[in-house]
């Protein structure tokens, strides 16, 4: 008898005319819990975010991070009899996502109010650049733009140049709390037998994430300076070069833990008491003197021995890891964190998603699909005859094809 648990959201339909990563990113969450995630797409294309690169053996990376374990449908919203088939699924959907530009949805009556009316029980996202309401409301939002409104780029990189992060940290923040947004109003109508709206910006996100420089902007009067590796507050916390070349990134937290530094790793215990060192406010108002320190004496050790020390002192470390050294990251492999996905172009290798369900629930780690290659199936599902669906096609209505030109078999 098989003692593999159930998933949390197994049992549940997520319909979401999604495109890009905030949205895909979101619905990928629910996916992974459980839920059967129909992704509507353009017949003509598909999800812009398939054009982004061809780095996954021919498929775009974002594409495939944000996808799998969806089925796809590919219908032509602008047109009537499109527009109608979505709405028969949302009919029987627990939950409906979506983030087309501001207004797109409203104007085709899928806008999470106007879905909420009709459909009492369902949870409906709206997931914007910046809200429905105020003077940035229809601006366009991608990723970078947002990152500079919320303040995030002015915080980020060295004192002489501001950067972006390097992962799209503004669709990140707004998928990640559209998810928490729909488990929480799937708790609410468990209880009250009723959906609900909810609204998710990308700005309001991000500007979230901002909270201790904005709160320190905000309350002492200065925005933390832009370090580069280092902190703004904290010395020592930087990366040093060690003999053989590695970087290592070091984080000394409180005094007791210079003394440990001081004493087992630099080799220099007179450092503990000195008056230029002993507390962090000196060590931060001497921090070129400090970082030379730290830094002439790794730069005698090999990374593996400068590791070794550290960590025997039990100072905070790490190495400075390139995506390469990611993905053969030894912790990740010792833990089992990889499988493999299927895809149109084979099988992938992609990361277990970071929420480990007790009971021997297994995520599902489904397939990223070819664009349209559940639509025949869905449509049968509603209903609908061969000969309907064929007209449908025959008008561009729908597509069916998978990315390897065969139509849909399921």
């Amino acid at each position: 008898m098989s003692t593999t648990q159930p998933l949390p959201l197994d049992g549940v339909t997520v319909v979401a005319v999604e495109q890009a990563v905030a949205a895909p990113f979101a619905t990928r969450q629910l996916a992974d819990l459980g839920a059967r995630v129909i992704k509507i797409e353009r017949p003509d294309g598909g999800d812009f975010a398939r054009g982004y690169d061809t780095a996954a053996h021919g498929l775009a990376s974002h594409f495939v991070w944000c996808n799998r374990g969806k089925e796809s449908v590919a219908i032509d919203l602008k047109d009537p009899r499109g527009l109608d088939l979505v709405r028969r699924l949302v009919a029987d959907a627990d939950v409906f996502v979506q983030n087309l530009a501001q207004g797109a949805a409203a104007r085709l009556g899928l806008d999470a109010a106007t879905l909420c009316a009709a459909h009492p029980r369902l949870v409906a996202v709206d997931i914007s650049g910046y809200g429905a309401g105020g003077p940035y409301a229809h601006k366009r939002a991608y990723d970078m733009l947002v990152q500079c409104e919320a303040g995030l780029v002015s915080v980020t990189g060295t004192p002489e140049q501001p950067v972006k992060a390097g992962v799209p940290a503004a669709d990140i923040a707004a998928a990640m709390y559209a998810f928490s947004g729909v488990l929480a109003a799937l708790l609410r109508r468990a209880a009250t037998g009723r959906g609900g709206p909810v609204e998710i910006s990308m700005l309001d996100s991000l500007a979230e994430w901002m909270g201790h420089p904005l709160h320190h902007g905000m309350h002492g009067g200065t925005t933390p300076a832009r370090t580069g590796l280092a902190h703004a507050v904290i010395a020592p916390y930087d990366a040093y070069r060690t003999a053989d070349g590695e970087q290592l990134l070091l984080s000394v937290q409180n005094d007791r833990e210079w003394r440990r530094l001081a004493e087992q790793v630099l080799e220099r215990p007179g450092l503990a008491d000195d008056p230029d060192f002993a507390t962090n406010t000196a060590r931060t108002a001497n921090r070129g003197r400090t970082d030379a320190v730290v830094g002439d004496a790794l730069a005698g050790l090999t990374g593996k021995e400068a590791l070794a020390r550290l960590d025997a002192a039990g100072i905070a470390c790490a190495r400075l890891n390139t995506v390469a050294d990611v993905a053969a990251h030894p912790q990740l492999a010792a833990r089992d964190r990889w499988r493999e996905v299927e895809s149109p172009v084979g099988p992938l290798r992609a990361l277990l998603p970071p929420i480990t369900l007790p009971g021997g629930a297994q995520t599902p780690m489904g397939a990223v699909p070819a664009l349209g290659e559940h639509t025949g199936a869905t449509l049968r599902a509603l209903g609908m005859t061969d000969e309907q669906t064929a007209a449908l096609r025959r008008d561009g209505v729908i597509s069916d094809s998978a990315l390897s030109g065969g139509p849909d078999q399921s």
